[in-house]
């Protein structure tokens, strides 16, 4: 008899063999799709998220169950103005910038994760998935990396602007994102979460200096406290992080997610044997417009350049659109395989 999701995914954290390749792909619009709700509802119902991961899941026997849907959680919760649309994720305004001013950062009260709030909402979505299959797939929470999360507050373009100009400024910012995710983390955990997602995708934008100089030390002192929650962690960098690889190998994050842009085998080579890695083709070109022989090919090369500790999922986000074949030729893949 096989292993269920949680048993296979807890299994490759103990380096122990497992019957067959995890399969973590990110799936968020996808899954709204799979029940016939609009995604709006998606974002701001909990009952919908939670519906929504955990019939997609049990149809295409994914391991595990998330609560990844956009990245204004936590800025919303924090003030910032978010926009919500009927069928597409939510999004910052960044022309109207909570943080415009830095002066409002010493005003800023930290929001309380359990408060009523967004956030409240994803962990009472991570709740109802674990009364319905927290035994048979392994829940996932999720936070916004320091980065992230601060350019959500201060906007993208003017925290760049920062590094250079107010560089006190920035760590101020990354001390309170970071006891932000931290706190939020913990709220997850304490339903029931055995892993945390840390997307931060802004931080494959600054480079390698900036990144060890500000970025990774704030992203360590997270990774170090979700781990002693008793949480594994799971790094998500969008974009072309092949200069940052070394370092994010470095965090201690049991998985490590890499985009299209960046090569498996380098990233093993810097990273060294003991990170899970996840990804990494091409999600329009390789999967979404692809057809399933080639898709099940591009993921026996990334299984080749990643080694047995491979979990398989594209680069980033499944698109809601992708042929149906196309999916059951990643899914067919992983079942195929076995891993360590």
């Amino acid at each position: 008899m096989g292993m269920n999701g949680r048993e296979r995914v807890e299994a490759l954290f103990r380096h122990e063999p497992v019957d067959r390749l995890p399969l973590m792909p990110v799936v968020m619009m996808f899954c709204a799709d799979q029940i016939g709700v609009p995604y709006g509802e998606y974002v701001r119902d909990h009952r919908v998220l939670a519906e929504a991961q955990v019939r997609t899941a049990e149809r295409f026997d994914l391991d595990i169950v998330s609560i990844m849907s956009d990245p204004a959680r936590e800025a919303a919760d924090c003030g910032a103005r978010v926009e919500f649309f009927p069928d597409q994720p939510a999004a910052i305004v960044e022309s109207d910038a909570l943080l415009a001013d830095t002066t409002t950062l010493a005003r800023l009260a930290m929001p309380d994760p359990l408060g009523g709030g967004r956030m409240h909402a994803a962990v009472q979505a991570l709740d109802r998935m674990r009364s319905e299959v927290g035994r048979e797939k392994c829940l996932m929470g999720w936070v916004e990396g320091p980065c992230a999360e601060a350019a959500d507050l201060r906007g993208i373009n003017t925290l760049m602007l920062d590094f250079y100009d107010d560089p006190v400024f920035v760590r101020d910012l990354f001390e309170f994102v970071t006891e932000l995710a931290m706190r939020y983390a913990k709220a997850q955990v304490d339903v029931g979460a055995r892993i945390i997602g840390i997307g931060d995708a802004a931080a494959s934008l600054i480079g390698p200096r900036f990144y060890s100089e500000f970025v990774w030390p704030y992203e360590k002192k997270l990774v170090d406290a979700i781990r002693a929650m008793g949480a594994a962690t799971r790094l998500h960098i969008c974009g072309n992080t092949s200069a940052i690889v070394e370092g994010m190998g470095k965090l201690g994050c049991e998985i490590i997610d890499l985009d299209w842009m960046t090569s498996l085998t380098a990233a093993r080579a810097a990273m060294g044997s003991d990170p899970i890695l996840l990804g990494n083709i091409d999600p329009v070109r390789a999967l979404r417009n692809a057809d399933p022989d080639s898709v099940r090919d591009a993921f026996a090369e990334c299984h080749r350049q990643a080694g047995d500790r491979y979990i398989v999922g594209a680069g980033c986000e499944v698109p809601r659109d992708t042929p149906l074949e196309n999916v059951m030729a990643m899914i067919d893949y992983a079942k195929s395989h076995r891993g360590s």
